[in-house]
Parts: C-alpha cells; structure tokens; sequence
C-alpha cells in the first residue's frame, strides 16, 4: 500500500454556517475567459475598505489561529500576539509582525483600493517581509538567502529569495513555503479580477499591461501550478468568510477554485457553469475512512452508502453506491474531496 494522503475537514460553527450569497456570482456564469473576468470584477470591485492603519484591527478578525487565537504569520514560524508584537522596529527574524502586500503596493503606485484590500494583505515577520521587498513571487535557487545571524533559535524564516529557475523569468524572486503558495497565487488572481479595469497601467515583471490576462505567460503558468498544486485550505476558507464580514467582498477563486480555469486555464473556451463551491461540499467530522491505495481510492465503510466525488475544481468525479468494508473507485492520481452522506474530507492519490 502506498503513503496514505488524508486530511480531514473539521469546520468552525461559524464556517459550517456560512454560505455564498444566494446569486452572488449568478451575473458569472455562461461565461470564460476576458468575458468572465470583467463579470467577477463587477461582482467584487465595490467593497468596503477599512484603511491601512484598519488592516491591524482586522487581523483579530481574519488572521488569527484558531488553536490559540495568534495571528497567523505566513512568512515566519512564530505565532504572533495581537497588538503587542505590532512593528515598529526589527533587527531580525521573531521581531514583530508587519502588513505584507503580497502584491507590493509599487506595482500599483500605493493607490486605493489596494493599498488596504485584505485579500492581498497579510501580517508576516517584518523582517522578512523586508527581505522579499517588491520581488515577484517565483521558484528559485534559494542563493539570497537570509543569514543564520538574523535568525534565532526557535524561530523559522519561511521562504527563499533567489534566482528564478521557472522557466520565462530569470530575475530575482521570493519562494514562498508550499503551504501557501496556493493561498498566495489565488490571492494575485483575485487582484487581477477585481481591479481588471485597472491592472493594465500597474507594472511589474509579473505583469502583462494589459486587462487581460493581466499576467505574464510565465506568470500565468506559476499562478496557474501553485493554485492546482495547492488546493484550498481549511485556513482560506476560515478567512474568505472572515474578509468577507469585513469588507463585504469575497475572493472567487477560494469560493470556486475551477474559475481560474475557465479565466486563464484548460478550460479558458468553456464557459463556467457554477457548480458546486468547496464550501457547500465540505461539511463537519467525518465517520469513515478514505485512503490512497496502489493509485486508486478507496473508500472504508462500516454502512452501505452513497458517495460523491469531487475535483478541488469542484466538479463532480464520480457518483455511486459503496457497501459495507473496503471499496475501489474507478478514480486515479488527483486529488479529490469525497462525501458520503453529507460528510466529506479531502484526499490525495498517489
């Protein structure tokens, strides 16, 4: 038997509760492409900022760890305490938690909206956020890497800076942790859809000039890996409600991640039809087992039932019967969220 890939789903009350609007992205679908694009800009553009200096109040909304109520740091292992560990000064990594534009506010002159759009704004290690600067996100060789001295024990410095090797980009960029690449890339393309009408004038080596793609082709194809090979996160989910709360707009490619395919994608000529949101296929704790086996998945009931299988595209894979004991679907290497009666959990086979 092969590793066995099994994360379990285990929702908060308030995200079991929370729901996409009813019609919230009805004005979307039919759609692909500039087409679909311009209509998510539509639906999300007008929200409610809460200012630069608003973003640290916010934080003890959309960014703080359930476990323990920290905020959740992405570029640095410590676990960060409201208020107290604000920035202010920072000699080395541990020092205190900065706001981080992921997408660096020079890329669009430091303008509102922006410049305080939590979606692309999250609190990380100051000195860190420091060090990447306004690079473009990449893969890289790790060969800038931040000096031993500037790192004390107990703490992790998450990410590396150096020279791209993603082919079609061979200047300097920051590699985020595989962790959140994912969170990070659906975060640049929910700045391309909101602001599309204004993403042309903005400038970058990650930018196009244009409203659409709005990305560089070697842009595009990063965005496009970190999404598939990091699928939505329970943490993403958690904050997309909480942003939303905040702010009154949500992020669609965290609500729907196959939009990106049918926006830049495999499916860029196929009109996106709404189907099921991660959201409204993930529900709270699990009673049964489902497991990467010799390159299939099976699934381990104690009762005969019926299950549903989805893509992290939230399209339906495989729908059937399973009995009682072990089970294996006609379903290979992917990645999959299976429900059974209204219970699901998310599984990699490989």
């Amino acid at each position: 038997m092969n590793k066995i890939y099994l994360l379990a789903l285990a929702l908060s009350p308030a995200l079991a509760a929370a729901e996409i609007p009813a019609g919230y992205y009805d004005s979307c679908k039919g759609l692909s492409g500039q087409a679909l694009i311009e209509a998510l800009s539509d639906v999300i553009f007008e929200h409610t900022s809460v200012g630069y200096n608003g973003l640290w109040e916010a934080y003890a909304i959309t960014d703080t760890r359930p476990e323990d109520g920290s905020i959740w740091d992405m570029y640095c292992s410590k676990h960060w305490t409201y208020q107290d560990d604000q920035c202010g000064n920072y000699s080395m990594v541990g020092d205190c938690y900065n706001r981080e534009h992921s997408m660096p506010k020079s890329w669009f002159g430091g303008l509102e909206p922006m410049y305080s759009d939590l979606f692309h704004i999250y609190p990380t290690d100051g000195y860190v956020n420091n060090w990447r600067a306004n690079y473009p996100y990449g893969e890289c060789n790790n060969d800038k890497a931040i000096k031993d001295s500037k790192i004390p024990e107990g703490v992790e410095a998450y990410g590396k800076l150096g020279t791209s090797t993603f082919d079609g980009y061979d200047g300097i960029v920051y590699e985020p942790i595989d962790e959140y690449k994912g969170d990070l890339a659906r975060g640049f393309l929910y700045m391309a859809a909101c602001y599309n009408h204004l993403i042309e004038d903005w400038e970058s080596d990650m930018l196009a000039g244009n409203s659409y793609p709005a990305f560089t082709d070697w842009s595009v194809a990063l965005l496009l890996k970190w999404h598939r090979e990091d699928p939505v996160s329970q943490k993403e989910l958690d904050r997309n409600e909480a942003v939303y709360s905040v702010q009154s707009n949500r992020n669609p490619f965290i609500d729907y991640p196959e939009l990106a395919e049918h926006v830049w994608g495999d499916k860029v000529d196929e009109a996106w039809s709404g189907s099921a949101s991660i959201a409204s296929i993930t529900t709270s704790v699990p009673t049964w087992g489902a497991v990467s086996c010799g390159q299939r998945l099976m699934i381990v009931s104690q009762n005969d039932a019926q299950v549903n299988v989805y893509g992290f595209d939230g399209m339906l894979r495989y729908q059937g019967a399973v009995e009682s004991g072990q089970n294996y679907l006609p379903l290979g290497p992917g990645q999959y969220i299976v429900n059974i009666n209204g219970e699901s959990r998310k599984v990699i086979v490989r």
